[in-house]
C-alpha cells in the first residue's frame, strides 16, 4: 500500500507520537456555570477555542523542533508521553462542549433538519431518537481504508438520512435497537481496543449521538485518534462543538446536486449543509472523503463531487467507492436497481483525477 499523501498528523496520532486532539481539549482550563443560557456557553466556547487552537499550534511548533535535534519517532512518543502525563483540567473545555450539547437536545439543532424538539423530555424528530443512545455492534474492523485498520468501529443505531439503498437499514431505521450505552462501560472497552491493537475508535453515524460520544472520549485515557464516520450532515453549531475532538473526518460525500439528495435520501438541503462542514473539517481537522458511486451518476453526482473537493479542500485521503449494491428499497427506483458497470467504474476513476483530486484511493 503506497503511503496517503495526507493524514500526517493522524497516522502520528495512532503512533503516539502526537497527542490526539481531544487529548489537548481536556486540558483547557475553562470557568462556566453550567446553568448559564445556551448563548453564554457558547460565547465562553468562542474565547476558549482560542485557548486550544493555541495550544495546539505551540505543540506542533514545540514537536518539530524536537525532531530537529533528533530525527526519530522515540524522540515524539516522549514528548507526547510527558504531556499526557499532565493533569486534566476540571472543568475543562471537553466539560464545556457537553454541557453545550446537553442544552442542544433540549431543543434539538444537532442536524440539517433542525427539528427543535426537546429529546430530553423523549420528544423525537426526524432522527427518532430522545437523549438515549444505542449501538447496534462494535469490534475490530479490518474492512475500512488501510490506514485505519484495525479500527474500532462502533456502529450507533438510527440516523438523520432516509437512503433508499441503504446497506445499513436494519440499523438506521432503528434507533433503540442493540445495546443500551452507558458512557464509562463503553469508554473502558474503547480503552481496551486501543491496547489491543485499534489504531482508533471509529464513530459510526454519530451526529444524533454527538452529546453521548462527548461523554464517552471523556471517559477514555488511552491516547486514541478519534474518527467521525459521518454522512457530514451535522449543524454549524455542531461543527464548532466537534473542533478539538475529532482528528478525522470520515465524511460520505453522497450527491453533487440537491435533488438527488431529495430524491433517493429524503434530503432538502443536502449542499448547503455539506459543503460548508466539508470546509470547517478541513480547516480544523484531517478529511479522509468517501464518495460511493451511484450507477448512473457520474455526471450529475461524480463530476461535481470532484470539481468541488479539488477547488476548495484539496489535500485531503479521496476514496472513490465502487461497493454500491441496490439493497433496501433501491429496487423501487428503476435507474439505481443495478450495479455498476466496469465502464462506469473506468469512467469515474478518469473523472476524479482530472478533476486534479490530489490523493486517491480506488
Amino acid at each position: 500500500m503506497a503511503a496517503p499523501k495526507y493524514l500526517k498528523r493522524y497516522l502520528k496520532v495512532q503512533g503516539d507520537e502526537m497527542p490526539a486532539l481531544s487529548r489537548i481539549t481536556e486540558r483547557i482550563s475553562v470557568e462556566f456555570d453550567p446553568e448559564m443560557g445556551l448563548e453564554e456557553l457558547r460565547n465562553v466556547h468562542k474565547a476558549s477555542i482560542k485557548e486550544y487552537r493555541k495550544l495546539l499550534e505551540s505543540l506542533e511548533i514545540e514537536a518539530a523542533e524536537a525532531l530537529a535535534y533528533s530525527d526519530s519517532s522515540d524522540m515524539l512518543r516522549l514528548y507526547t508521553k510527558s504531556f499526557l502525563e499532565l493533569p486534566k483540567a476540571s472543568p475543562s473545555l471537553l466539560d464545556l462542549k457537553i454541557a453545550i450539547v446537553e442544552r442542544m437536545i433540549e431543543n434539538c439543532a444537532c442536524c440539517g433538519w433542525n427539528c427543535g424538539v426537546n429529546r430530553k423530555a423523549g420528544e423525537k424528530g426526524f432522527c427518532k431518537l430522545t437523549d438515549v443512545s444505542y449501538y447496534a455492534s462494535e469490534f475490530l474492523h479490518m474492512g475500512e481504508e488501510p490506514e485505519l485498520v484495525p479500527s474500532h468501529t462502533i456502529f450507533f443505531a438510527g440516523c438523520v438520512f432516509a437512503c433508499v439503498y441503504c446497506q445499513n437499514w436494519d440499523i438506521s431505521t432503528c434507533p433503540d435497537c442493540g445495546t443500551r450505552i452507558e458512557p464509562r462501560k463503553l469508554a473502558k472497552l474503547i480503552d481496551l481496543r486501543r491496547m489491543h491493537g485499534a489504531k482508533n475508535v471509529n464513530f459510526v453515524t454519530p451526529t444524533p449521538h454527538t452529546y453521548t460520544i462527548l461523554k464517552i472520549i471523556r471517559e477514555t485515557s488511552q491516547n486514541n485518534p478519534v474518527i467521525w464516520n459521518s454522512n457530514m450532515f451535522h449543524s454549524p453549531e455542531i461543527a464548532e462543538i466537534l473542533e478539538g475532538v475529532v482528528d478525522v473526518y470520515l465524511g460520505d460525500f453522497k450527491y453533487g446536486n440537491n435533488e438527488c439528495a431529495r430524491k433517493y435520501s429524503k434530503i432538502n438541503n443536502y449542499l448547503e449543509i455539506v459543503q460548508p462542514n466539508f470546509k470547517f473539517a478541513y480547516e480544523t481537522a484531517e478529511v479522509l472523503l468517501r464518495h460511493l458511486v451511484l450507477p448512473g451518476h457520474l455526471e450529475c453526482c461524480t463530476k461535481p463531487i470532484a470539481e468541488w473537493v479539488a477547488k476548495n479542500i484539496p489535500q485531503i485521503r479521496f476514496n472513490l467507492m465502487f461497493q454500491y449494491m441496490p439493497c433496501y428499497r433501491a429496487l423501487e427506483y428503476q435507474e439505481i436497481g443495478r450495479q455498476l458497470t466496469p465502464e462506469e467504474e473506468e469512467k469515474a476513476i478518469e473523472i476524479v483525477r482530472e478533476a486534479g483530486v490530489e490523493d486517491l484511493l480506488v
